[in-house]
């Protein structure tokens, strides 16, 4: 899974950061306690879910398309999928559990969950968890209708375009723009993309998951995504020394990809095939 560049941008980046620091000190605190108060056999987590018959995913409920409630009143969306093809390979019957980004690492360093899913990679998680081969792209992107002619950079040259003032999406794109491009800064996202819906601007920077929605409930924009401007991919994330079973994500990982599984969840969660390079 921004702010306005005030008080309150400060203010909200201070609790995230305190939040994010709190949330890996005491995921590092638990598994440190674990490992001192554990047994010397380590039971392994492939086994533990071959013997129960079911796989524990966690996932967001609140993150659309890659996890939300559907109509049916059901989970749906990216990761949903995803996580129905786990549970396919792994031949075990998968158990959603919802997640906040406050509690994931901790319910994954409790075992309350055997993996997580729409992790992004960072120095600080290399430290208490694994990660798996990506598969799910993240990214920043410029979006526009049809009938605005975007490939690259240089296209923005006259052109105007929205974000949310102070975000990465601002920074990214005021760092790549020529000069006669015009950025109109808007105080949160929703600022941002309103104004793009509503003809006040040509074009709009937001992360792909945003943009896949907007052309889901947008059609008469006729939108499409232009280019990528940063990216951080999704990886399954996993506790650490669980070799078995991260090969076993991976080579699901890899499989489906080289069948076109994930491409065509791709498509029809994010709007968009998978990138090349994912």
């Amino acid at each position: 899974m921004t702010t306005p560049d005030s008080s309150a941008l400060r203010a909200g980046r201070a609790q995230r950061i305190l939040a994010t620091l709190a949330t890996t000190l005491a995921f590092t605190g638990v598994v440190a306690l674990s490992a001192f108060a554990a047994p010397a056999a380590h039971a392994d987590a492939l086994d533990s879910i071959a013997r129960s018959g079911v796989v524990r995913i966690g996932v967001f409920e609140d993150y659309p398309p890659f996890g939300s409630i559907g109509p049916d009143m059901k989970p749906e969306g990216y990761d949903i999928d995803m996580a129905n093809l786990i549970g396919k390979t792994l031949n075990a019957k998968v158990e959603l559990v919802q997640v906040t980004g406050d509690n994931r690492m901790a319910y994954l360093a409790d075992h309350k969950a055997d993996m997580l899913l729409s992790v992004g990679e960072t120095p600080e998680r290399e430290k208490v968890i694994d990660f798996s081969q990506p598969y799910a792209p993240y990214y920043l992107a410029v979006f526009g209708p049809k009938s605005v002619a975007v490939r690259n950079a240089g296209d923005l040259a006259g052109k105007t375009i929205s974000v949310a003032r102070g975000t990465l999406e601002d920074l990214s794109v005021t760092k790549i723009a020529p000069p006669s491009a015009t950025i109109k800064r808007f105080d949160d996202p929703n600022g941002a993309i309103s104004a793009f819906l509503s003809g006040q601007v040509q074009l709009m920077v937001v992360g792909n998951d945003v943009g896949a929605t907007i052309l889901a409930r947008h059609p008469a924009n006729d939108p499409e995504q232009k280019f990528a401007l940063f990216s951080s991919p999704d990886h399954v994330g996993l506790n650490k020394n669980e070799p078995r079973l991260k090969q076993k994500i991976d080579e699901t990982i890899a499989r489906a990809r080289k069948d076109g599984t994930l491409n065509a969840i791709a498509v029809k969660w994010l709007r968009a095939p998978l990138p090349a390079d994912l």
